[in-house]
């Protein structure tokens, strides 16, 4: 696939590609419509403040993580299309209540469920690898996510535009976050209407049971179980964080820290449940695969994605104090970090077709990031300006080419899995951005900096040792296990109409 296929609008692969990334997109933009226009809210509702906004902030992130997993599940299941759209359309509801909302638990419970709205990232991930094939897979992923992504940056752009310019007024804030609900729940019902789950003629993969990833090993199902604690445990962190402020009580943190125990002790049941008479009947050969693939590629989107939310978050002050800029130049110098993202991630997908070896194209841009941050920790007073430019957008380049690395090879793990693979990959993402935000509070930029290499080195060191080459990586289709023909022919039994048998599946 090259640059110039992108413009073949006609092409359904290429206008199912664009419907998706512009469905990610409205989400991004959607999820971090309030950012830009914080001040503006606490300048309207008089009682808001910077403890408001801080604590709104981290409501914003909360529900990522789980709903990355459970999204994931639902999207095996149920397919991307319908997925997409229900959680386009639902979200609309938390932006309307909060667009309008007067009280702080009006306003905080809404932020908190439409952190849910994160998880469009995922579903795009599967729809995307159902229309391309192992070969070209890399820049299609790379592309739908680097746009995508954008949408954070022109929220930043154009809601303050809309809510003092074009709007005016003091609720002018409301109504441009209203009309971000309103693009939602509009688009959710347009892309139900336009998109397919596969390509004519094309079976859509779906495990035996979505509640739980399937494991092929004992071992594996003690690691899927290991690597779920962190998930439930960020939530424990985020709470921690939220009374620090002094605006939750020690009795209701108590009830959350119990509930999360509860939580997990029911998703380990879960997987228990689902993975047990799996493994005690016997995983056929031809349908197993190593979990620790899946561990390596949470520690790379741990490493990098939660690197970059992280980063973005300090730069703009980290480069006003540094070097005694303006406020204005500080931040336009610190979105650079953000904005290669548009070229940084489909890059890391093309390289990661073009070089015929995704595990070394990964270990390259770990290896890129480790030395970046690395590099990034001696910018100090007297450091030269354009060269800490220069260093940290070669340092994004590597961060976000990485990324698309990542979700070149997912696909590939376990097919009729990608939207748990994935789902348990980006949520680990949000995972590494509240573990670093939490750190950044006790260490100076540049100790940050360092602590940034060092998570990179790690996922270098558990890449390198833990990520095999996937088998197929550059076929025409994805490789059919005895266990997916059985599945696709239960299928067909059941709604033979709306499945068929790839070409694939019958050599």
């Amino acid at each position: 696939m090259k640059a110039a296929d992108l413009f073949k609008v006609r092409d359904e692969r290429i206008k199912v590609l664009h419907l998706t990334m512009i469905a990610f997109f409205i989400t991004f933009v959607t999820w971090f419509n309030m950012a830009p226009l914080a001040t503006t809210m606490m300048d309207d509702l008089g009682w808001m403040t910077k403890q408001h906004t801080a604590v709104l902030g981290l409501l914003n992130v909360a529900l990522t993580v789980p709903a990355r997993v459970i999204i994931g599940g639902l999207l095996d299941r149920f397919g991307p299309r319908k997925v997409f759209s229900i959680l386009l359309i639902g979200m609309s509801i938390p932006t309307f209540v909060f667009a309008f909302g007067d009280s702080w638990a009006q306003l905080a419970i809404s932020r908190l469920l439409l952190s849910s709205i994160g998880a469009g990232f995922v579903i795009g991930i599967r729809m995307v690898s159902e229309w391309f094939p192992p070969k070209s897979v890399g820049f299609a992923e790379g592309f739908y996510a680097g746009w995508g992504n954008f949408g954070s940056a022109f929220a930043a752009m154009l809601l303050p535009w809309a809510a003092l310019t074009l709007i005016g007024g003091d609720n002018g804030w409301r109504y441009a976050i209203a009309l971000t609900g309103l693009i939602c729940l509009v688009y959710g019902l347009i892309y139900y209407a336009l998109v397919k789950d596969t390509p004519e003629n094309k079976a859509y993969f779906k495990p035996k049971k979505s509640s739980a990833m399937e494991v092929s090993s004992w071992g594996d199902l003690i690691q899927l179980i290991a690597w779920t604690v962190p998930l439930v445990g960020v939530l424990g962190l985020i709470t921690w964080r939220i009374h620090g402020f002094n605006l939750l009580s020690g009795s209701v943190s108590t009830i959350i820290y119990v509930g999360l125990g509860f939580l997990l002790v029911y998703q380990i049941i879960r997987i228990l449940l689902v993975n047990m008479p799996i493994l005690k009947k016997g995983v056929p050969q031809d349908d197993r695969y190593k979990f620790r693939n899946v561990a390596a590629l949470n520690t790379t989107y741990f490493a990098n994605f939660g690197a970059e939310l992280a980063v973005v978050s300090m730069l703009p002050m980290f480069f006003q104090t540094t070097f005694s800029l303006s406020p204005t130049k500080a931040g336009l110098i610190a979105s650079c970090f953000a904005f290669v993202n548009l070229f940084a991630r489909p890059i890391g997908g093309i390289l990661s077709d073009r070089m015929k070896n995704r595990k070394m194209v990964m270990l390259i841009y770990m290896t890129g990031i480790t030395l970046g941050f690395l590099s990034m920790g001696f910018m100090t007073e007297g450091f030269p300006l354009g060269a800490a430019v220069a260093l940290t957008i070669l340092t994004s380049m590597f961060v976000q080419g990485a990324e698309g690395s990542t979700f070149a090879i997912i696909p590939m793990i376990k097919k009729r899995i990608t939207g748990q693979v994935a789902g348990m990959a980006g949520a680990y993402g949000n995972v590494g951005a509240l573990t670093y935000l939490t750190i950044l509070t006790f260490v100076t930029p540049q100790q940050f900096f360092f602590v940034l290499a060092s998570g990179a080195l790690v996922s270098l060191i558990a890449c390198a040792t833990m990520l095999e080459e996937p088998k197929n990586a550059f076929g025409e289709d994805y490789e059919l296990s005895s266990v997916d023909q059985e599945l696709i022919s239960s299928s067909q039994k059941t709604a033979p109409s709306m499945t068929k048998v790839p070409a694939a599946a019958t050599k």
